[in-house]
């Protein structure tokens, strides 16, 4: 199972499945293609006994993704209530897959990359990965992507993420010291990382896996649903029309961040 704009490789002897986002040349941004790829591979993986365990990483050194494809159109209703967002079902636990997901991250994960970093047991990242939330930037809701990473991490850590917006970026080693990281690793070694521990895990019976997966979700599960009932609205009232956030995005210093 390949797709061009998903990598897709499964080792029948160790149940282990490496999913990998293959748009580098536009750092493994999700346009709505790769949305539906990811959608329906997760939904795939429910009928698979073979795989029992999932590595989600992206291709090339610089980003594991930056979210959503800024070229991407998708059409609005006009009411305030309701927002039609092509990342809502990117993630597993949104396509009701309850198998292990384990994150690697090199390079940026930022924005949308939250749905998917968001939806997974854990993160392993090496230290050129960086987490930032740009939307607040460009005149933009943070609103289902605050929502994950106020579940992964520290309330402050979230706010202030959201918050700063492209001004900031956060540091591998800052994302390990508050949590949202589980294992920092040397460059270029988190997938391997990840593996390691998705192999592991894949060795269990099936099961009892699956069954904790679903029980972890569940501590959170009440209160994300909550939150996101409220997203739809606050992104309608609260980001700028497409017209001006596109002239803050082009007005934005690509190199003009602190890292902390």
């Amino acid at each position: 199972m390949n797709g061009g704009t998903l990598r897709v490789s499964t080792d029948k002897d160790t149940g282990v499945a490496v999913l990998t986002l293959n748009r580098p040349e536009k750092l493994n941004a999700i346009d709505e293609p790769l949305a539906a790829e990811l959608a329906a591979t997760w939904r795939a993986f429910r009928f698979d006994d073979s795989v029992r365990a999932v590595v989600l990483t992206g291709a090339g050194e610089r980003a594991f993704s930056t979210g959503l494809d800024r070229s991407t159109e998708t059409p609005q209703p006009t009411s305030p209530f309701m927002v039609d967002d092509p990342l809502l079902t990117i993630g597993p636990k949104a396509n009701d897959l309850w198998k292990p997901v384990i994150a690697a991250v090199r390079g940026m994960a930022c924005g949308g990359a939250f749905y998917l970093l968001g939806e997974a047991e854990f993160i392993v990242a090496d230290e050129s990965a960086t987490f930032f939330d740009p939307h607040t930037t460009y005149g933009m809701v943070s609103a289902y992507e605050s929502v994950y990473a106020a579940h992964r991490m520290p309330y402050g850590e979230a706010a202030r993420t959201a918050l700063m917006g492209g001004a900031e970026r956060m540091s591998a080693r800052r994302a390990y010291d508050v949590g949202l990281v589980s294992e920092l690793t040397p460059p270029g070694g988190a997938l391997e990382a990840a593996v390691h521990c998705a192999t592991v895990i894949a060795g269990y019976p099936p099961e009892g896996v699956q069954g904790t997966v679903r029980a972890l979700w569940t501590a959170h599960e009440a209160s994300r649903a909550q939150a996101f009932s409220q997203a739809p609205h606050l992104i309608s009232l609260g980001n700028l029309p497409p017209a001006r956030q596109a002239e803050l995005f082009s007005a934005r210093r690509p190199n003009g961040f602190r890292l902390r």
